[in-house]
């Protein structure tokens, strides 16, 4: 127990250095003195390089206190990914010396890292199927593959955010606030979950299941409720409305209450900033990324694609076609899981067609990245989550 402690303060004190490093990277934006500019992104990326090294510790402390490689679950994976887009970071940021890239790929770590601890932390047995030493090889190149070219996606933001037209509406400035707002969605999804968390709140009802009556536990307040469930708490509020009856399953009803709640956050977070901001948040971060080379952010981009794609071609494709061999007679069996790990491979794939054949560029390069990125998270947390299937465990 001493040791999963442990661990987990590790894991809290890399957040912590990450988010640090996060805003001295963003003071470098004001600051006019190119000398004085490189002395503070040192300190950055110094800051960057001893919270990854942290958060290293977390992960072989978790392992030898779970027995197993720490990537068996949601909050395992998630944390895991976040650390290997902060290592993505680091090797790309000496390769290009881009000082902006921290302040976009860092945020997208802490997301990623806050949203996996709304799963739980707790150590537990493997299951049979997850008892094999392919699983440290086939989730973990995985989870690099992805996180390396989730650096693509900062990159692109960056490029999205500095060359787009903020002058008048139009559809790609109404996209590129629809992308910002979706972050914010997240960060709302975290800040409700955290807020009632720390109440533990619940709300129980009874609600029909597989023609059996079952409890269902909510953790938020009930916006939705399950189709025509009772409730069973006194004095709890709502529900308003009852869950579609064709989204069937236990935890259906509850997931389609997070996700109302997530997009209410995110609605009042965003409106709060247009309020304050009173412009797009797009237009209001633009004058910020002046100093970026769209050349050099366009190349950072596509690099991180070109060396992402093979990494995730090897883990998520080949290693874990052994894998299933090994675990269930067979290379392929068109499980959600597998099926959308092929739709972001021929996405990628057309991605380096299109870029090196066709000269897809610049801004067109850009929105494929965000899209690119769009699809890994819907893979990791809609797959996972809401469709079952045999990677229903994760």
């Amino acid at each position: 127990m001493e040791l999963v402690q442990i661990s987990s303060n590790l894991l809290y004190a890399s957040f912590f250095i990450y988010l640090i490093a996060t805003f001295i990277f963003g003071a470098t934006i004001k600051i006019s003195s190119e000398n004085r500019n490189k002395k503070i992104a040192n300190i950055g990326i110094v800051l960057t390089i001893v919270g990854f090294l942290t958060q290293v510790g977390y992960f072989f402390t978790r392992w030898v206190a779970a027995g197993h490689a720490p990537v068996s679950n949601l909050f395992e994976f998630m944390t895991f990914f976040g650390m290997m887009l902060v290592f993505g970071f680091i090797v790309l940021y000496f390769i290009y010396r881009i000082t902006l890239l921290g302040l976009f790929a860092l945020p997208v770590a802490l997301l990623i890292i806050a949203y996996a601890s709304m799963f739980p932390t707790e150590i537990s047995p493997l299951v049979p199927s997850l008892k094999s030493h392919w699983l440290y090889i086939h989730v973990t190149t995985a989870a690099l593959g992805q996180a390396i070219l989730a650096i693509s996606f900062a990159a692109g933001l960056i490029y999205l955010i500095r060359q787009v037209n903020q002058e008048k509406a139009t559809k790609r400035t109404r996209w590129l606030e629809f992308i910002l707002f979706s972050i914010l969605c997240v960060v709302g999804y975290i800040a409700v979950g955290t807020t009632f968390g720390a109440m533990n709140y619940e709300t129980t009802f009874e609600a029909p299941v597989n023609n059996s009556m079952i409890e269902i536990t909510y953790e938020m307040p009930a916006i939705a409720g399950p189709n025509g469930g009772e409730l069973l708490t006194d004095d709890a509020f709502g529900p308003l409305i009852e869950t579609p009856g064709w989204m069937q399953g236990v935890n259906a009803p509850v997931k389609f209450n997070t996700v109302i709640w997530s997009v209410m956050a995110g609605l009042v977070f965003y409106g709060v900033l247009r309020l304050v901001l009173r412009k797009r948040i797009a237009k209001s971060i633009q004058p910020f990324l002046k100093s970026a080379s769209p050349r050099l952010v366009d190349e950072v981009s596509y690099r991180a694609v070109a060396i992402g794609f093979p990494v995730f071609t090897l883990g998520a494709l080949i290693f874990a076609s052994i894998w299933a061999q090994e675990a269930w007679d067979r290379f392929w069996g068109w499980d959600p899981k597998e099926v959308w790990a092929l739709i972001t491979w021929f996405f990628y794939a057309a991605f380096l067609h299109l870029r090196l054949t066709r000269g897809w560029e610049g801004e067109r390069s850009a929105w494929l990245a965000v899209i690119g990125f769009a699809i890994i998270m819907f893979n990791l947390i809609a797959v996972n989550l809401i469709i079952s299937g045999l990677h229903s465990y994760a």
